[in-house]
């Protein structure tokens, strides 16, 4: 009974040794400087799988990105080609604009000039075909006024100012229709000869000169507004008129001494001794004008 008692209580003590034991070696610290534990080739091999993958996986993704990038440089280069193309053929149409335009250009000019050269051709004609016309301007319309009374007109004038002025040396004589019926708008007395032209606008002038009431509408032989001041001047073309009412402006601003008309052409004079200026165009009046 006894012995059974002291085995167990061995037992039980062994038992609790052990126990001990064991909780002694939980609490023990491990140990850091214990060996790790080895590599095998299992592990290194999937160690390489691994990195082959990711290599592989890498330098499809790179292959991918390059084919894009290859094929978005190469759409790139086709449209800077067609660019290219289209730069050039602009610049050619440019080139031959360019020169449909110098051409174009250089024909106006031409047709500027010949179109200044049938002008001055028609210009000449005109004044040649006014060269024996003298105008009377400023006389009062008479009532219900006829040719006859325009012949009866002219002819008072040339026997008031000493004129040898005749019916049978009248072409024509005609008052200028106005847009006004009632205007007194200039009486124009074609003659046979501009010698008997010319001798009709140098006596009006000796008469003007050495009269004190100078011509008027009493020295044509009309008997109402007989103080209407009349003026006798040689027959203008259009643009002879417009050059001498230029002139006259001219005269006025860059003290021009002298402005009057010979044969169709208008002149003027800065002073007794300076030259003679023909006018010609009325650009060359506005040049004038500049260098007063």
């Amino acid at each position: 009974m006894s012995h059974a008692a002291d085995i167990t209580d061995m037992s039980i003590c062994e038992i609790q040794d052990n126990n001990n034991t064991v909780a002694a070696g939980e609490l023990t610290p491990p140990n850091v400087y214990a060996r790790p534990k080895a590599v095998t080739k299992e592990d290194f091999r999937a160690f390489k799988d691994e990195i082959r993958e990711l290599i592989t996986s890498l330098f499809s993704a790179q292959q991918k990105e390059i084919k894009t990038s290859a094929t978005t440089l190469l759409e790139i280069k086709d449209s800077n080609t067609n660019i290219e193309k289209a730069v050039s053929i602009l610049s050619a149409q440019y080139k031959d604009l360019n020169n449909q335009i110098s051409q174009l250009e250089t024909k106006c000019k031409e047709e500027k000039e010949r179109v200044h050269l049938l002008e001055e051709r028609i210009e000449s004609l005109q004044i040649g075909s006014r060269k024996a016309n003298f105008e009377i301007k400023n006389v009062p319309r008479r009532q219900g006024e006829t040719k006859e009374d325009l012949v009866d007109m002219a002819l008072q004038l040339s026997s008031t100012i000493g004129g040898n002025l005749k019916r049978e040396n009248l072409v024509d004589i005609y008052r200028i229709r106005g847009k006004k019926e009632q205007r007194n708008t200039p009486i124009v007395v074609e003659t046979l000869s501009a010698l008997l032209k010319s001798d009709i606008l140098r006596l009006s002038k000796i008469f003007n000169v050495k009269t004190k009431g100078k011509i008027c509408a009493k020295h044509l032989g009309l008997r109402t507004s007989e103080d209407t001041p009349v003026f006798i001047s040689e027959q203008l073309t259009t643009k002879g008129a417009r050059l001498h009412y230029l002139a006259r402006d001219l005269a006025k601003s860059a003290q021009y001494k002298f402005c009057w008309t010979a044969y169709g052409r208008v002149y003027v004079r800065k002073t007794e001794t300076s030259p003679i200026i023909c006018i010609t165009s009325e650009a060359q009046v506005h040049q004038l004008l500049l260098n007063k």
